[in-house]
Order: structure tokens, then C-alpha cells, then sequence
């Protein structure tokens, strides 16, 4: 039995659709506001986020709606 290894962007998209299902953030925020809630780990986060092309001034939404983490 092989057990699937979950991409890192998979994880931090899981815990910021809780935190917008929660209501801790909207859809319409900022990426940037991510940082406040990863804060000893936010320059990991913000690298892997613009390795993907994001920008901080995107909104979550954009993170939330990508289907699949593929690197080239």
C-alpha cells in the first residue's frame, strides 16, 4: 500500500479554505494577509506563492481555485 504525498501548496490551500470557511478570512483578501497567520514561516510560503506566480495583492480566491499544483 502506497501512500500519496500531498504537494506543500496542497496543505496551505486546505488551511486557508478553513480559515475562509471560518470566516478568519474572505475570499476578497489579500494573499498578503496570509503572512500575519504564518508568520516564522511566511518567506517559505511567499517564495512557493511566487514560484506559482502569485502576487500578494491577488486574492485568496485565486489561491483556492487553482484544481491541481503542478511544477514544470
Amino acid at each position: 500500500m502506497s501512500q500519496q504525498v500531498l504537494h506543500p501548496m496542497v496543505k496551505l490551500q486546505r488551511h486557508v479554505r478553513s480559515l475562509v470557511e471560518s470566516g478568519v478570512l474572505k475570499p476578497t483578501d489579500g494573499v498578503w494577509k496570509i503572512a500575519f497567520l504564518y508568520q516564522d514561516k511566511w518567506d517559505f510560503w511567499k517564495q512557493e506563492l511566487e514560484a506559482f506566480e502569485f502576487s500578494m495583492k491577488d486574492p485568496v480566491s485565486e489561491l483556492l481555485s487553482v484544481q491541481q499544483w503542478d511544477e514544470d
